[in-house]
């Protein structure tokens, strides 16, 4: 079965994030005077065969342990779901 992850990695709290700062400086000067805080990071869309959920779980599990997140620094989150059901992402451009 195809399965679809929406893997999220963020630097944990504390960590300096200077290309967030840069974004929030960007949006301040853009007039968005209220931005206090941008926190940048990634999102890795990753689609792979596993037999059932708990498979796909395990292999999403195993993916940002050993490679996708930094867990010194980094925080990571994820979705799995079917691909069958996987929605188009909306772009802009």
């Amino acid at each position: 079965m195809r399965w679809l992850a929406d893997v999220h990695v963020a630097l944990r709290s504390g960590i300096a994030d200077p290309e967030g700062q840069t974004i929030a400086g960007g949006l301040r000067a853009l007039g968005h005077l209220t931005v206090d805080e941008v926190r940048a990071g990634k999102l890795l869309r990753i689609r792979f065969e596993a037999a059932d959920a708990a498979a796909a779980e395990a292999a999403v599990s195993d993916m940002v342990r050993r490679l996708l997140a930094n867990p010194v620094m980094e925080e990571a989150w994820w979705e799995v779901r079917s691909d069958v059901a996987a929605p188009v992402p909306e772009r802009i451009g």
